[in-house]
Protein backbone atom coordinates (compact mmCIF):
# COMPACT_ATOMS: atom_id res chain seq x y z
CA UNK A 1 0.00 0.00 0.00
CA UNK A 2 1.28 3.64 -0.94
CA UNK A 3 2.12 5.91 1.82
CA UNK A 4 0.13 9.11 1.08
CA UNK A 5 1.79 12.18 2.12
CA UNK A 6 0.81 15.45 3.05
CA UNK A 7 4.07 17.42 2.35
CA UNK A 8 3.86 21.25 1.11
CA UNK A 9 6.81 20.89 -0.13
CA UNK A 10 6.24 18.26 -2.76
CA UNK A 11 2.88 19.71 -4.10
CA UNK A 12 1.32 22.69 -5.52
CA UNK A 13 -1.13 24.67 -3.94
CA UNK A 14 -3.83 23.34 -5.47
CA UNK A 15 -2.84 19.85 -4.96
CA UNK A 16 -2.10 20.30 -1.19
CA UNK A 17 -5.23 21.22 -1.01
CA UNK A 18 -6.94 18.63 -2.97
CA UNK A 19 -5.20 16.16 -0.74
CA UNK A 20 -5.82 17.88 2.23
CA UNK A 21 -9.52 17.85 1.65
CA UNK A 22 -9.24 13.86 1.10
CA UNK A 23 -7.84 13.79 4.23
CA UNK A 24 -10.95 15.40 6.20
CA UNK A 25 -9.05 18.79 6.60
CA UNK A 26 -10.93 21.87 6.50
CA UNK A 27 -9.39 24.68 4.07
CA UNK A 28 -8.87 26.50 6.86
CA UNK A 29 -6.45 24.14 8.71
CA UNK A 30 -5.27 23.56 5.10
CA UNK A 31 -4.26 27.12 4.39
CA UNK A 32 -2.72 27.82 7.54
CA UNK A 33 -0.28 24.59 6.92
CA UNK A 34 0.36 25.73 3.66
CA UNK A 35 0.98 29.19 5.17
CA UNK A 36 3.28 27.99 7.87
CA UNK A 37 5.58 25.93 5.33
CA UNK A 38 6.66 28.99 3.79
CA UNK A 39 5.87 28.49 0.12
CA UNK A 40 3.18 30.59 0.35
CA UNK A 41 5.50 33.96 1.22
CA UNK A 42 8.35 32.27 -0.93
CA UNK A 43 7.20 34.11 -5.21
CA UNK A 44 7.66 32.19 -7.46
CA UNK A 45 9.21 33.24 -10.84
CA UNK A 46 8.06 33.02 -14.61
CA UNK A 47 4.91 32.45 -16.63
CA UNK A 48 2.54 34.75 -18.46
CA UNK A 49 0.09 36.20 -15.92
CA UNK A 50 -3.03 37.68 -17.75
CA UNK A 51 -5.95 39.75 -16.46
CA UNK A 52 -9.14 40.47 -17.77
CA UNK A 53 -10.23 44.20 -16.93
CA UNK A 54 -13.53 46.14 -17.34
CA UNK A 55 -13.28 49.65 -18.56
CA UNK A 56 -10.86 50.16 -21.21
CA UNK A 57 -11.97 52.10 -24.71
CA UNK A 58 -10.86 52.50 -28.44
CA UNK A 59 -9.33 56.10 -27.69
CA UNK A 60 -7.05 54.72 -24.54
CA UNK A 61 -3.86 56.31 -24.17
CA UNK A 62 -0.57 55.34 -22.33
CA UNK A 63 0.23 58.96 -21.76
CA UNK A 64 -0.09 58.72 -17.78
CA UNK A 65 -1.55 62.49 -17.79
CA UNK A 66 -4.65 61.15 -19.73
CA UNK A 67 -5.48 57.92 -18.01
CA UNK A 68 -8.84 58.35 -17.11
CA UNK A 69 -10.16 54.54 -17.18
CA UNK A 70 -9.73 51.05 -15.12
CA UNK A 71 -7.14 49.82 -18.00
CA UNK A 72 -5.16 52.13 -18.56
CA UNK A 73 -4.52 52.96 -14.78
CA UNK A 74 -3.43 49.25 -14.45
CA UNK A 75 -1.36 49.41 -16.94
CA UNK A 76 0.31 52.26 -15.49
CA UNK A 77 0.89 50.01 -12.57
CA UNK A 78 2.75 47.90 -14.53
CA UNK A 79 5.27 49.74 -16.43
CA UNK A 80 5.68 53.00 -14.33
CA UNK A 81 6.91 53.78 -10.89
CA UNK A 82 5.78 57.43 -9.01
CA UNK A 83 7.97 58.94 -6.31
CA UNK A 84 6.07 56.88 -3.42
CA UNK A 85 3.69 54.09 -3.22
CA UNK A 86 0.48 53.64 -1.17
CA UNK A 87 0.95 50.63 1.14
CA UNK A 88 -2.55 48.22 1.96
CA UNK A 89 -1.93 49.32 5.58
CA UNK A 90 -2.52 53.00 4.35
CA UNK A 91 0.81 54.01 4.88
CA UNK A 92 3.65 56.08 2.69
CA UNK A 93 6.23 54.25 1.33
CA UNK A 94 9.71 55.18 -0.60
CA UNK A 95 9.69 53.84 -4.53
CA UNK A 96 11.56 56.49 -7.18
CA UNK A 97 12.07 58.65 -4.26
CA UNK A 98 14.12 57.17 -1.45
CA UNK A 99 13.73 59.00 1.45
CA UNK A 100 11.79 62.81 2.03
CA UNK A 101 11.73 65.58 4.74
CA UNK A 102 9.92 69.01 5.25
CA UNK A 103 10.94 71.95 6.25
CA UNK A 104 9.44 73.25 9.82
CA UNK A 105 6.60 74.99 8.23
CA UNK A 106 5.99 72.24 5.71
CA UNK A 107 6.08 74.20 2.82
CA UNK A 108 9.71 73.15 1.26
CA UNK A 109 10.10 69.32 1.16
CA UNK A 110 13.23 67.32 -0.16
CA UNK A 111 12.86 64.30 -2.09
CA UNK A 112 16.48 61.89 -2.73
CA UNK A 113 16.01 60.01 -5.65
CA UNK A 114 16.98 56.62 -6.19
CA UNK A 115 20.28 55.96 -7.87
CA UNK A 116 20.66 52.97 -10.56
CA UNK A 117 17.11 53.22 -11.61
CA UNK A 118 16.94 53.11 -15.61
CA UNK A 119 14.10 53.46 -18.04
CA UNK A 120 13.32 50.97 -20.41
CA UNK A 121 14.87 52.31 -23.48
CA UNK A 122 18.49 52.10 -21.13
CA UNK A 123 18.39 55.59 -20.55
CA UNK A 124 19.58 55.78 -16.42
CA UNK A 125 16.74 58.25 -14.71
CA UNK A 126 18.17 61.30 -13.00
CA UNK A 127 16.54 63.89 -10.82
CA UNK A 128 15.82 66.16 -14.07
CA UNK A 129 14.06 63.31 -14.87
CA UNK A 130 12.29 63.55 -11.95
CA UNK A 131 11.52 67.53 -12.37
CA UNK A 132 10.46 67.45 -15.94
CA UNK A 133 7.69 64.87 -15.26
CA UNK A 134 6.30 66.72 -12.11
CA UNK A 135 6.96 70.02 -14.40
CA UNK A 136 4.51 68.35 -17.38
CA UNK A 137 1.71 67.60 -15.06
CA UNK A 138 1.61 71.30 -13.60
CA UNK A 139 1.47 72.36 -17.28
CA UNK A 140 -2.18 73.05 -18.04
CA UNK A 141 -1.69 71.94 -21.66
CA UNK A 142 -0.83 68.50 -20.53
CA UNK A 143 -4.18 67.94 -18.94
CA UNK A 144 -3.38 65.89 -16.72
CA UNK A 145 -5.53 64.27 -14.12
CA UNK A 146 -3.12 65.06 -11.22
CA UNK A 147 -3.47 68.99 -11.82
CA UNK A 148 -5.87 69.64 -9.33
CA UNK A 149 -2.83 68.56 -7.08
CA UNK A 150 -0.38 69.99 -8.74
CA UNK A 151 -1.41 73.45 -8.75
CA UNK A 152 -1.22 73.63 -5.20
CA UNK A 153 3.50 73.57 -6.15
CA UNK A 154 5.47 76.93 -6.69
CA UNK A 155 8.15 75.30 -7.80
CA UNK A 156 10.08 72.23 -8.71
CA UNK A 157 14.29 72.37 -9.28
CA UNK A 158 16.95 70.16 -8.91
CA UNK A 159 19.62 70.23 -6.44
CA UNK A 160 22.39 67.28 -6.58
CA UNK A 161 20.65 64.00 -6.20
CA UNK A 162 17.38 65.93 -5.00
CA UNK A 163 14.57 67.44 -6.37
CA UNK A 164 13.11 70.11 -3.70
CA UNK A 165 9.31 70.92 -4.34
CA UNK A 166 8.35 74.23 -3.03
CA UNK A 167 4.46 74.49 -2.16
CA UNK A 168 2.70 77.66 -2.47
CA UNK A 169 0.92 76.66 1.13
CA UNK A 170 2.36 73.99 3.42
CA UNK A 171 0.99 70.56 2.73
CA UNK A 172 1.50 67.60 5.32
CA UNK A 173 0.18 65.41 2.81
CA UNK A 174 2.13 65.80 -0.01
CA UNK A 175 4.30 62.42 -0.38
CA UNK A 176 1.03 60.54 -0.26
CA UNK A 177 0.03 63.04 -3.25
CA UNK A 178 3.39 61.78 -4.88
CA UNK A 179 1.94 58.11 -5.10
CA UNK A 180 -1.05 59.63 -7.67
CA UNK A 181 -0.64 56.83 -10.29
CA UNK A 182 -0.56 59.65 -13.17
CA UNK A 183 2.86 60.71 -11.85
CA UNK A 184 4.98 57.96 -13.27
CA UNK A 185 8.42 58.90 -13.95
CA UNK A 186 9.41 59.42 -17.62
CA UNK A 187 12.66 60.35 -19.32
CA UNK A 188 12.68 63.76 -19.93
CA UNK A 189 9.23 64.18 -18.09
CA UNK A 190 7.74 62.76 -21.09
CA UNK A 191 7.53 66.14 -23.01
CA UNK A 192 8.34 64.54 -26.41
CA UNK A 193 6.22 61.56 -27.01
CA UNK A 194 4.15 60.86 -23.25
CA UNK A 195 2.13 58.03 -24.97
CA UNK A 196 4.92 55.76 -25.91
CA UNK A 197 5.11 54.44 -22.67
CA UNK A 198 8.40 54.37 -22.07
CA UNK A 199 9.18 54.34 -17.87
CA UNK A 200 10.90 52.32 -15.21
CA UNK A 201 8.80 49.86 -13.50
CA UNK A 202 8.63 46.23 -13.60
CA UNK A 203 7.32 45.48 -17.11
CA UNK A 204 7.82 46.76 -19.98
CA UNK A 205 5.18 47.83 -23.18
CA UNK A 206 5.31 45.32 -25.87
CA UNK A 207 1.47 45.85 -27.05
CA UNK A 208 -0.22 48.49 -27.24
CA UNK A 209 -3.96 47.94 -28.67
CA UNK A 210 -6.11 50.17 -27.22
CA UNK A 211 -9.62 48.65 -26.16
CA UNK A 212 -8.39 45.14 -27.18
CA UNK A 213 -4.78 44.37 -24.97
CA UNK A 214 -1.70 45.21 -23.50
CA UNK A 215 1.21 42.81 -23.67
CA UNK A 216 4.03 43.42 -21.49
CA UNK A 217 7.40 41.35 -20.38
CA UNK A 218 9.71 41.40 -17.45
CA UNK A 219 12.12 44.15 -17.35
CA UNK A 220 15.29 42.53 -16.36
CA UNK A 221 17.05 45.53 -15.47
CA UNK A 222 14.41 46.83 -13.10
CA UNK A 223 15.85 48.15 -9.59
CA UNK A 224 13.61 46.32 -7.04
CA UNK A 225 14.01 42.32 -7.79
CA UNK A 226 11.24 42.22 -5.04
CA UNK A 227 8.31 42.51 -7.57
CA UNK A 228 7.47 41.77 -11.54
CA UNK A 229 7.85 37.80 -10.70
CA UNK A 230 6.10 36.87 -14.39
CA UNK A 231 7.92 36.47 -17.26
CA UNK A 232 5.21 37.75 -19.12
CA UNK A 233 2.05 40.07 -18.64
CA UNK A 234 -0.85 40.77 -20.89
CA UNK A 235 -4.16 42.65 -20.51
CA UNK A 236 -7.18 41.74 -22.30
CA UNK A 237 -10.20 44.11 -22.32
CA UNK A 238 -13.06 42.48 -21.46
CA UNK A 239 -16.03 45.33 -21.05
CA UNK A 240 -18.88 42.12 -20.84
CA UNK A 241 -19.39 40.95 -17.60
CA UNK A 242 -20.65 37.76 -18.61
CA UNK A 243 -17.27 37.40 -21.47
CA UNK A 244 -14.88 38.35 -18.32
CA UNK A 245 -15.99 35.80 -16.02
CA UNK A 246 -15.94 33.24 -18.83
CA UNK A 247 -12.97 33.90 -19.38
CA UNK A 248 -11.49 33.40 -15.80
CA UNK A 249 -13.78 30.37 -15.40
CA UNK A 250 -12.12 28.75 -18.31
CA UNK A 251 -8.31 29.94 -17.44
CA UNK A 252 -8.02 32.23 -20.59
CA UNK A 253 -7.30 35.09 -17.93
CA UNK A 254 -5.95 34.87 -14.29
CA UNK A 255 -7.26 37.39 -12.69
CA UNK A 256 -10.78 40.01 -13.41
CA UNK A 257 -11.96 43.15 -11.90
CA UNK A 258 -15.10 44.29 -11.35
CA UNK A 259 -17.14 40.37 -10.71
CA UNK A 260 -20.77 41.93 -10.92
CA UNK A 261 -22.26 42.10 -7.55
CA UNK A 262 -25.20 40.30 -8.32
CA UNK A 263 -23.21 36.90 -9.50
CA UNK A 264 -20.54 37.42 -7.02
CA UNK A 265 -21.45 34.72 -4.33
CA UNK A 266 -22.35 32.52 -6.78
CA UNK A 267 -18.86 33.13 -8.80
CA UNK A 268 -17.19 31.87 -6.17
CA UNK A 269 -18.38 28.27 -5.66
CA UNK A 270 -16.87 27.81 -8.78
CA UNK A 271 -13.80 25.41 -8.59
CA UNK A 272 -10.36 27.56 -8.96
CA UNK A 273 -12.12 30.56 -8.10
CA UNK A 274 -11.60 32.69 -5.67
CA UNK A 275 -13.34 36.03 -4.91
CA UNK A 276 -12.10 38.93 -2.77
CA UNK A 277 -14.18 41.87 -2.08
CA UNK A 278 -12.32 44.81 -0.08
CA UNK A 279 -14.33 47.82 1.55
CA UNK A 280 -12.46 51.33 0.89
CA UNK A 281 -13.24 54.63 -0.69
CA UNK A 282 -14.57 53.99 -4.17
CA UNK A 283 -18.08 55.14 -5.09
CA UNK A 284 -20.52 54.77 -7.39
CA UNK A 285 -22.46 58.27 -8.09
CA UNK A 286 -24.62 60.32 -10.39
CA UNK A 287 -22.46 63.81 -11.16
CA UNK A 288 -24.82 66.93 -12.15
CA UNK A 289 -22.57 70.12 -14.10
CA UNK A 290 -23.47 72.48 -11.06
CA UNK A 291 -22.78 75.49 -14.15
CA UNK A 292 -25.50 74.15 -16.62
CA UNK A 293 -29.44 74.02 -16.64
CA UNK A 294 -31.29 73.12 -14.92
CA UNK A 295 -28.85 71.61 -12.83
CA UNK A 296 -27.64 75.53 -11.64
CA UNK A 297 -30.32 75.57 -9.53
CA UNK A 298 -29.86 74.33 -6.20
CA UNK A 299 -33.63 73.41 -5.46
CA UNK A 300 -33.37 71.10 -8.81
CA UNK A 301 -29.70 69.46 -7.39
CA UNK A 302 -31.46 68.94 -3.35
CA UNK A 303 -34.83 67.53 -5.29
CA UNK A 304 -32.67 64.94 -6.79
CA UNK A 305 -30.45 64.25 -3.80
CA UNK A 306 -33.76 63.56 -1.85
CA UNK A 307 -35.26 61.26 -4.22
CA UNK A 308 -32.23 58.17 -4.20
CA UNK A 309 -33.05 55.43 -2.38
CA UNK A 310 -29.75 54.81 -1.26
CA UNK A 311 -30.41 51.58 1.41
CA UNK A 312 -32.54 50.03 -1.59
CA UNK A 313 -29.10 50.75 -4.47
CA UNK A 314 -26.89 49.08 -1.51
CA UNK A 315 -29.13 46.11 -1.24
CA UNK A 316 -30.42 45.48 -4.94
CA UNK A 317 -27.26 47.01 -7.19
CA UNK A 318 -24.25 46.13 -4.55
CA UNK A 319 -26.09 42.80 -3.25
CA UNK A 320 -24.89 43.88 0.44
CA UNK A 321 -21.53 44.50 -0.91
CA UNK A 322 -20.71 48.35 -0.19
CA UNK A 323 -22.37 51.02 2.22
CA UNK A 324 -24.89 53.99 2.07
CA UNK A 325 -23.34 56.93 0.23
CA UNK A 326 -23.93 60.70 1.59
CA UNK A 327 -23.84 62.67 -1.12
CA UNK A 328 -19.90 63.52 -0.37
CA UNK A 329 -16.85 61.76 -1.87
CA UNK A 330 -15.40 60.47 2.04
CA UNK A 331 -15.88 57.62 3.87
CA UNK A 332 -14.98 56.60 7.09
CA UNK A 333 -11.95 54.51 5.07
CA UNK A 334 -10.04 58.35 5.18
CA UNK A 335 -8.13 59.69 7.65
CA UNK A 336 -10.14 62.41 9.76
CA UNK A 337 -13.65 61.87 8.88
CA UNK A 338 -15.97 63.63 10.47
CA UNK A 339 -18.50 60.47 11.51
CA UNK A 340 -20.64 63.83 13.10
CA UNK A 341 -22.52 64.65 9.25
CA UNK A 342 -26.05 64.30 9.17
CA UNK A 343 -26.96 61.16 6.58
CA UNK A 344 -29.01 62.15 4.15
CA UNK A 345 -32.50 60.27 3.91
CA UNK A 346 -34.86 59.08 0.95
CA UNK A 347 -37.55 62.00 1.53
CA UNK A 348 -39.65 61.91 -1.92
CA UNK A 349 -41.66 65.01 -0.16
CA UNK A 350 -38.49 66.56 0.63
CA UNK A 351 -37.85 66.06 -3.06
CA UNK A 352 -41.18 67.39 -4.28
CA UNK A 353 -40.92 70.29 -2.25
CA UNK A 354 -37.59 71.46 -3.80
CA UNK A 355 -38.33 70.15 -7.20
CA UNK A 356 -41.30 72.67 -7.23
CA UNK A 357 -39.11 75.41 -5.80
CA UNK A 358 -36.78 74.96 -8.54
CA UNK A 359 -39.27 76.61 -10.96
CA UNK A 360 -38.31 73.13 -13.96
CA UNK A 361 -40.51 73.59 -16.34
CA UNK A 362 -41.23 69.93 -16.64
CA UNK A 363 -39.39 69.10 -19.46
CA UNK A 364 -36.95 65.45 -19.02
CA UNK A 365 -33.93 65.25 -17.43
CA UNK A 366 -31.49 63.40 -18.98
CA UNK A 367 -29.28 60.93 -17.21
CA UNK A 368 -26.90 59.52 -19.47
CA UNK A 369 -25.60 56.25 -18.63
CA UNK A 370 -23.72 52.78 -18.86
CA UNK A 371 -22.47 49.80 -17.54
CA UNK A 372 -18.73 50.98 -18.43
CA UNK A 373 -19.68 53.52 -15.32
CA UNK A 374 -20.00 50.66 -12.63
CA UNK A 375 -20.93 47.41 -12.54
CA UNK A 376 -25.00 47.68 -12.26
CA UNK A 377 -25.41 51.57 -13.24
CA UNK A 378 -28.20 50.75 -15.88
CA UNK A 379 -29.83 49.07 -13.32
CA UNK A 380 -29.19 51.87 -10.55
CA UNK A 381 -30.21 54.20 -12.61
CA UNK A 382 -33.64 52.70 -13.23
CA UNK A 383 -34.16 52.06 -9.59
CA UNK A 384 -33.53 56.18 -9.16
CA UNK A 385 -35.59 57.25 -12.31
CA UNK A 386 -39.27 55.30 -10.41
CA UNK A 387 -38.54 57.04 -6.86
CA UNK A 388 -37.79 60.20 -8.60
CA UNK A 389 -41.06 59.91 -10.48
CA UNK A 390 -42.69 59.19 -7.23
CA UNK A 391 -41.76 62.59 -6.29
CA UNK A 392 -43.02 64.02 -9.73
CA UNK A 393 -39.24 64.13 -11.04
CA UNK A 394 -39.45 63.51 -14.97
CA UNK A 395 -36.46 61.77 -14.64
CA UNK A 396 -35.46 60.25 -18.68
CA UNK A 397 -32.36 57.96 -18.83
CA UNK A 398 -30.26 57.83 -22.03
CA UNK A 399 -28.04 54.57 -22.28
CA UNK A 400 -24.57 55.43 -23.87
CA UNK A 401 -22.48 53.23 -25.12
CA UNK A 402 -19.50 51.50 -23.23
CA UNK A 403 -16.68 52.79 -26.06
CA UNK A 404 -16.48 56.21 -25.63
CA UNK A 405 -18.12 56.48 -22.17
CA UNK A 406 -14.99 57.94 -20.49
CA UNK A 407 -13.66 60.17 -23.16
CA UNK A 408 -17.40 61.81 -24.69
CA UNK A 409 -19.86 61.37 -21.26
CA UNK A 410 -18.37 61.81 -18.49
CA UNK A 411 -17.16 65.49 -17.45
CA UNK A 412 -18.88 66.46 -20.78
CA UNK A 413 -22.62 65.70 -20.51
CA UNK A 414 -24.34 67.69 -17.67
CA UNK A 415 -25.90 64.61 -15.93
CA UNK A 416 -24.25 61.14 -15.94
CA UNK A 417 -23.18 57.99 -13.85
CA UNK A 418 -19.33 58.15 -12.34
CA UNK A 419 -17.27 56.31 -10.40
CA UNK A 420 -14.43 57.17 -8.94
CA UNK A 421 -12.20 54.91 -7.05
CA UNK A 422 -11.00 57.37 -4.44
CA UNK A 423 -7.80 58.33 -2.70
CA UNK A 424 -5.49 57.28 0.13
CA UNK A 425 -5.88 61.07 2.11
CA UNK A 426 -8.67 63.63 2.11
CA UNK A 427 -6.78 66.81 0.58
CA UNK A 428 -6.11 64.45 -2.65
CA UNK A 429 -10.06 63.26 -3.11
CA UNK A 430 -10.93 67.16 -2.38
CA UNK A 431 -8.15 68.72 -5.10
CA UNK A 432 -8.71 66.23 -7.68
CA UNK A 433 -12.49 66.72 -8.03
CA UNK A 434 -13.89 69.26 -6.53
CA UNK A 435 -11.51 72.34 -6.38
CA UNK A 436 -12.87 75.20 -8.53
CA UNK A 437 -9.71 74.76 -10.53
CA UNK A 438 -9.17 70.92 -10.93
CA UNK A 439 -9.49 69.53 -14.17
CA UNK A 440 -11.52 66.46 -12.68
CA UNK A 441 -13.86 68.73 -11.44
CA UNK A 442 -16.84 66.81 -13.20
CA UNK A 443 -19.78 68.54 -11.17
CA UNK A 444 -18.07 71.52 -12.26
CA UNK A 445 -18.63 72.65 -8.70
CA UNK A 446 -16.81 76.17 -7.91
CA UNK A 447 -17.17 77.68 -4.25
CA UNK A 448 -15.05 80.27 -3.12
CA UNK A 449 -15.80 79.34 0.62
CA UNK A 450 -14.70 76.04 -0.18
CA UNK A 451 -11.41 76.24 -1.76
CA UNK A 452 -10.08 78.38 1.03
CA UNK A 453 -11.47 75.97 3.29
CA UNK A 454 -9.26 73.74 1.20
CA UNK A 455 -5.84 75.45 1.13
CA UNK A 456 -6.38 76.43 5.16
CA UNK A 457 -6.39 72.68 5.79
CA UNK A 458 -3.35 72.18 3.51
CA UNK A 459 -1.30 73.95 5.84
CA UNK A 460 -3.16 73.34 9.30
CA UNK A 461 -0.72 70.88 10.91
CA UNK A 462 -2.59 70.23 13.92
CA UNK A 463 -4.97 66.84 13.08
CA UNK A 464 -7.98 68.18 15.18
CA UNK A 465 -8.34 71.16 13.55
CA UNK A 466 -7.88 69.78 9.94
CA UNK A 467 -10.34 67.29 10.80
CA UNK A 468 -12.46 70.13 11.73
CA UNK A 469 -11.84 71.99 8.15
CA UNK A 470 -12.70 68.94 6.22
CA UNK A 471 -15.66 68.23 8.19
CA UNK A 472 -16.97 72.44 6.92
CA UNK A 473 -15.80 71.61 3.25
CA UNK A 474 -17.61 67.83 3.60
CA UNK A 475 -20.95 69.99 4.77
CA UNK A 476 -20.65 72.86 1.36
CA UNK A 477 -20.63 69.93 -1.07
CA UNK A 478 -23.65 67.49 0.59
CA UNK A 479 -25.60 71.10 0.58
CA UNK A 480 -24.11 72.87 -2.23
CA UNK A 481 -22.62 70.29 -4.60
CA UNK A 482 -23.37 68.53 -7.89
CA UNK A 483 -22.56 64.86 -5.88
CA UNK A 484 -25.36 62.55 -5.73
CA UNK A 485 -23.43 59.74 -3.77
CA UNK A 486 -25.62 56.70 -2.81
CA UNK A 487 -22.91 53.93 -2.59
CA UNK A 488 -19.52 53.41 -1.67
CA UNK A 489 -18.80 49.83 -3.48
CA UNK A 490 -17.01 47.40 -2.36
CA UNK A 491 -13.31 46.13 -4.70
CA UNK A 492 -14.83 42.64 -5.72
CA UNK A 493 -11.85 41.00 -7.55
CA UNK A 494 -12.00 37.57 -9.06
CA UNK A 495 -9.00 35.10 -9.45
CA UNK A 496 -7.44 32.06 -9.71
CA UNK A 497 -6.47 29.66 -7.22
CA UNK A 498 -3.36 29.01 -9.35
CA UNK A 499 -2.46 32.51 -8.52
CA UNK A 500 -0.86 33.21 -4.97
CA UNK A 501 0.62 36.69 -2.90
CA UNK A 502 -2.84 38.06 -3.58
CA UNK A 503 -3.92 41.27 -0.80
CA UNK A 504 -6.24 43.28 -0.04
CA UNK A 505 -5.75 46.85 -0.73
CA UNK A 506 -8.19 49.63 0.44
CA UNK A 507 -6.94 52.07 -2.00
CA UNK A 508 -7.71 50.21 -5.30
CA UNK A 509 -9.23 47.25 -6.74
CA UNK A 510 -6.80 43.90 -7.70
CA UNK A 511 -4.34 45.15 -5.10
CA UNK A 512 -4.39 49.38 -6.51
CA UNK A 513 -3.76 47.87 -9.22
CA UNK A 514 -0.15 46.62 -8.35
CA UNK A 515 -1.64 42.93 -8.94
CA UNK A 516 0.68 41.63 -11.64
CA UNK A 517 3.81 42.78 -9.95
CA UNK A 518 3.14 41.50 -5.95
CA UNK A 519 1.30 38.36 -7.25
CA UNK A 520 3.10 35.04 -8.27
CA UNK A 521 1.97 31.94 -9.78
CA UNK A 522 1.47 28.66 -7.15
Amino acid sequence: MSKFELNPQALSRREFMAKSAALGLSAAVASTIWAESGLADTPKKGGHFVLGLKGGESTNTLDPALSTSHVTAKALRAFGNTLTIVTADGDIAPSIAESWEASGDGKVWTFRIRKGVEFHNGKTLTPEDVQQTLARHSNEDAQSGALGIMRGIEDIRVDGDYVVVTLTTPNADLPYLMSDYHLVMQPGGGMDNPAEGISTGAYKVVADEPGVRYGFDKFANHWDDSVGHYDSHEILVLNDDTARSAALQSGQVHAMNIVPPRTAKLFGRAPGININATSGRGHYIFVMHCDTAPFDKKDLRLALKYAINREQMVENVLRGYGSVGNDIPINEAYPLFDDTMEQRAFDLAKASEHYKASGHDGSPIVLHVSDAAFAGAVDAAQLFQLSAQEAGIPLEIQREPADGYWSEVWNNKPFCASYWGGRPVQDQMWSVGYLSTADWNDTRFKNEQFDALLLKARSELDETKRKELYGQMARIVWEEGGLINPMFNQFIDGYSDKVTGWGAHANGDLMDGYVASRTWFA
